[in-house]
């Protein structure tokens, strides 16, 4: 099993949170991403590869990438169809990664965000694991039911909402609001903020796709 491949965007990115990953033992390969790439920079971090039109990153960044190391940069006109993140998730797919963690892809842009959620159904279809992760949320598709355990889970509360339409028979067990047989529709927000009642919650569904939000205060 191939170990985490990390893509860095340019949103929120704190140090303290992103540096004990990108550091680990656990994290194989980093992938920067436009703005992204100032952080890695900053910090002495050297990507596995580098995308964007580069139009929110300083030119002498670039130019150091470019001149002084062989880490492959693939450049993109900014008037483009895809998001620079959609793009380097695309890339992870191609290169056959299979666990993507995305750091950096919350901040102010709520357009930005939502645009990366949906990027996720792209790995989701290629049978990849990716997230979008920053100190107080992870985000994920799920196309079948899971199992939490409380004593691993990334936060005390989790919210699921349907991506693209109703997921009928959807079931929650083991959480302080549990539900069985529901139609989980997309301009509801009964699934908002649940909370582990047991030490193992099981979602369950038959249909669909979902976005699940763990988070933290």
């Amino acid at each position: 099993m191939s170990k985490r491949t990390v893509i860095v965007s340019g949103g929120i990115l704190e140090e303290d949170f992103a540096l004990p990953i990108l550091k680990s033992e656990d994290t194989e390969f980093i992938i920067g991403v436009d703005r992204g790439l100032v952080f890695l920079y900053e910090h002495g971090i050297k990507p596995d590869y580098i995308v964007g039109d580069f139009d929110s990153t300083p030119g002498e960044i670039v130019t150091y990438y470019r001149e002084e190391t062989k880490v492959p940069i693939r450049e993109f006109n900014p008037v483009k169809d895809a998001s620079d993140t959609e793009i380097a998730l695309r890339l992870c797919i191609g290169l056959n990664r299979h666990e993507i963690w995305i750091l950096g892809g919350t901040g102010k842009r709520v357009d930005h965000l939502w645009a990366n959620v949906q990027c996720l159904k792209i790995a989701l279809d290629a049978g990849a694991d990716a997230r979008i992760i920053d100190s107080h949320n992870q985000i994920r598709l799920l196309d079948h039911g899971i199992t939490l355990k409380k004593e691993e889970a990334f936060g005390p509360y989790f919210s699921v909402f349907p991506l693209e339409i109703p997921v009928d028979d959807f079931n929650i067990r083991g959480a302080k609001y549990p539900l069985k047989n529901h139609i989980l529709k997309p301009y509801d927000s009964l699934c908002v903020s649940n909370e582990y009642k047991e030490d193992t919650v099981e979602i369950e569904f038959s249909f669909g796709i979902v976005i699940l939000m763990e988070t933290k205060d």
